[in-house]
């Protein structure tokens, strides 16, 4: 038994409708219907759908936090956790080709609406930018830690948008390649813009 409740299932099914549709196209029918419960059960537990996203939300940060944790943990140098970061994008290509990054995805939708969510959205990078911060910083760049994160941030979405327009797994695995080649050039200190 997992142990999850009916309401993690219906954030668990709302997130991937969220990610898949996205928020403004996904109904609570959407979701009580993949579901396989009445819009009564699903009332019980959610009375709106910006309930559902703040809950996804919640999942969403949640998952985020114990991923980099995991890399913490797995990764002994830091050099090594942040290639954890770029691989991402090769782990999730499929997803990504079909559907963009999901953080990137949600927060430009949220934007698009003027959405009260927004902020919280945004969290999820900003917990990535923090997270990328400090392992620079650990590397001994503490000086341009903040610049180098927003770049690889930065870059990361930029790969996951033209993945997601052209749908080439070739394009992405090049883009990781670089982005290991540009981080190795950083933990050598050597100064480059690719």
């Amino acid at each position: 038994m997992s142990g999850k409740t009916t309401r993690d299932h219906i954030v668990e099914e709302a997130d991937q409708l969220f990610y898949q549709r996205g928020y403004e196209h996904t109904s609570f029918s959407d979701i009580a219907e993949t579901m396989q419960i009445s819009r009564g059960n699903f009332y019980y537990h959610f009375r709106t759908k910006d309930e559902i996203l703040d809950a996804v939300l919640g999942y969403r940060l949640a998952n985020t936090r114990a991923m980099l944790d995991r890399w913490e943990a797995e990764g002994g140098h830091p050099a090594d956790r942040i290639r954890s970061f770029i691989h991402i994008l090769i782990t999730n290509r499929a997803k990504i080709m079909l559907y963009g990054c999901p953080v990137g995805s949600l927060c430009n939708e949220l934007a698009k609406l003027d959405h009260g969510a927004q902020a919280q959205a945004n969290e999820i990078f900003t917990l990535f930018r923090g997270w990328l911060r400090r392992q620079f910083a650990l590397l001994g760049r503490k000086a341009d830690a903040d610049a180098l994160a927003m770049h690889l941030l930065a870059r990361s979405q930029g790969v996951a948008t033209l993945a997601n327009a052209f749908r080439d797994e070739g394009f992405i695995r090049r883009e990781a390649e670089q982005m290991c080649n540009w981080l190795d050039a950083q933990c050598t200190g050597k100064r480059r813009t690719k």
